[in-house]
């Protein structure tokens, strides 16, 4: 199985991939549909970091190229330049059969998207994975996430800051660090799906990238609750987890692990909560704080991942609704 057929959220960094499509574009503005690319880079990597494709070009935007101080791109440097369009089956074969990788891969997914329904293209991606968001569970110890930073910690160089070809070789080398420490610590990648490749009336919606928790909350189980956590017995699939802030790995890759093992996740704590997960040992507010005074066990994060490697199949919703079927009625409690 690879990323391009994923489990819902999540994949071991241990498993092998097809490849990646590291991506960085700099653009006019913040908004994709009315901002536009003015250069983008697409490097097309095997499993082992390998550059096999590749597209790097400036692009005749037809507006106005913004914020010429950041990026160092004028009207004029510009106006000889091919659009987007011209370029679209070059990053189409880029992207075809690869995870799209960015730093920030909700901005950088969102342009491209937008700018390939204005050329009338239609975007060959399954799947996206955010180096931001990789790079916060590997527990570097470094001042912040930003690229600059992370190229300085693993010793990339970088040359031109906010040059799209620039900025995709360092992410190349900071994806290659990123990956091999992910591998020693046996860390999940932040593997999202993709399901919406067109986007009407130039709007990109695409849900799938909003938090990760956030579509969590709305998620329907498909297990029956089975009831609280009783430590030194295995989870269950249907048990509702809830999260505190007092954590040390991030909320995404837990609520990654909860979803991939049949779990539910649950923002609220309340009396049908299974289980918390809390580091705290005696936690003042919060929902460890609640948890503790309507008696839902609590574990920390490491416990709960010790746990979540052998989840014990639930009951799920359809086979509860065919055992309680009386005489065409259904007996829920």
């Amino acid at each position: 199985m690879t990323p391009q057929n994923p489990a819902p959220w999540g994949w071991p960094a241990s498993e092998p991939v097809m490849g990646w499509a590291v991506i960085d574009v700099e653009t006019s503005g913040f908004h994709p549909g009315q901002a536009r690319i003015i250069s983008v880079a697409a490097l097309g990597l095997d499993a082992d970091g390998r550059v096999e494709r590749s597209v790097v070009s400036l692009l005749n935007p037809g507006v106005d190229p913004g914020p010429t101080h950041v990026h160092g791109l004028t009207a004029a440097m510009l106006e000889d330049q091919p659009q987007f369009a011209d370029i679209v089956g070059d990053v189409v074969e880029v992207l075809r059969g690869r995870t799209l990788v960015a730093h920030n891969v909700a901005f950088d997914y969102a342009f491209l998207a937008a700018e390939a329904e204005i050329a009338e293209a239609e975007l060959p991606v399954d799947s996206v994975m955010c180096t931001v968001e990789l790079a916060r569970r590997l527990g570097l110890g470094i001042d912040n996430l930003r690229l600059e930073t992370l190229a300085a910690h693993w010793g990339v160089p970088q040359q031109r800051p906010h040059d799209a070809f620039d900025d995709a070789l360092v992410l190349t080398g900071v994806l290659a660090a990123a990956l091999k420490r992910a591998r020693q610590l046996d860390v999940w990648l932040p593997v999202r799906p993709v399901t919406r490749r067109r986007w009407p009336n130039g709007r990109v919606t695409h849900d799938e990238l909003r938090p990760l928790k956030a579509l969590a909350a709305r998620m329907p189980c498909p297990y029956l609750n089975p009831g609280r956590y009783v430590r030194g017995r295995p989870l269950v699939q249907g048990m509702r987890v809830a999260l505190a802030a007092e954590l040390a790995r991030t909320h995404e890759e837990l609520v990654e692990r909860i979803l991939h093992t049949g779990l539910a996740y649950s923002e609220a704590v309340d009396r049908e909560t299974s289980l918390v997960i809390c580091n705290e040992a005696a936690p003042a507010q919060g929902k460890g704080y609640l948890a503790r005074q309507l008696g839902v066990p609590v574990v920390s994060d490491e416990q709960f991942m010790d746990c979540v490697r052998a989840v014990v199949g639930g009951t799920s919703m359809d086979e509860f609704a065919n055992v309680a079927a009386t005489d065409e009625q259904f007996t829920l409690f």
